[in-house]
């Protein structure tokens, strides 16, 4: 990590995107399916709220239900959110910036499923990455590093060369685990919920990525 004034520098051969409060803000659909959800199981909304963000959503029914069947209710949740586009936003810079990498440089790495995450890449205008890891690849999510070791895998990166763009608790915590450094942009969480990542930025928009031959260098201004 290199310091130049107020920006910090991280040189890599890949960067790893989280979807969710990283390239789209999807806050007021999945708030929507949760409180659906919550209200129908007689749980408070908030509840399960606290734990949601960044974890797949059979893990958050297991921890704030552990009396139901997780992968069940998961499945009947995830298939309606997973269509549903009403109140979703597209991070401004989001798109461009993804653009301005080369295919196999960049990779997708979400808590969501197939479904869900193709809709919200499809609605967002985005090129779709030749490396997309789901929920349905991976035995345990985040904060377990899996994920984001399989992302590197099908990059053909070692862990270590990526650096990771996220805005949960639980994703920090994952990249950290994998060995990979990890940009937090507070999109979703304020900056001392994020205290664990490597920088802290206020959104994608104050990243910049630079190809130089064969190398990227990531810039950002920090909180």
């Amino acid at each position: 990590m290199i310091r130049r004034g107020k920006s910090v520098e991280f040189t890599c051969t890949a960067v790893l995107f989280d979807l969710d409060g990283v390239l789209v803000n999807s806050s007021e659909v999945v708030r929507r399916h949760w409180k659906q959800w919550a209200d129908q199981h007689h749980i408070p909304v908030e509840r399960v709220m606290a734990v949601a963000h960044g974890r797949m959503t059979a893990e958050t029914i297991h921890l704030v239900a552990p009396h139901l069947d997780a992968v069940e209710e998961a499945h009947l949740l995830d298939a309606q959110e997973g269509i549903d586009t009403d109140g979703l936003q597209v991070f401004n810079a989001a798109p461009l910036l993804l653009r301005s990498l080369p295919p196999g440089s960049w990779g997708v790495v979400t808590s969501g499923n197939l479904r869900t995450a193709s809709t919200r890449l499809r609605y967002g205008g985005f090129p779709f990455p030749l490396v997309l890891v789901t929920a349905e690849d991976v035995q345990r999510g985040k904060p377990e590093p899996e994920a984001y070791l399989l992302g590197a895998q099908r990059l053909g990166v070692p862990p270590a060369q990526c650096v990771v763009i996220e805005d949960a608790p639980a994703g920090i915590a994952a990249a950290h685990a994998a060995g990979m450094r990890a940009i937090a942009v507070a999109t979703t969480h304020d900056q001392q919920a994020l205290g664990q990542a490597d920088m802290i930025v206020p959104e994608l928009a104050s990243v910049a990525v630079i190809v130089e031959g064969g190398r990227l260098r990531v810039t950002a201004e920090p909180l």
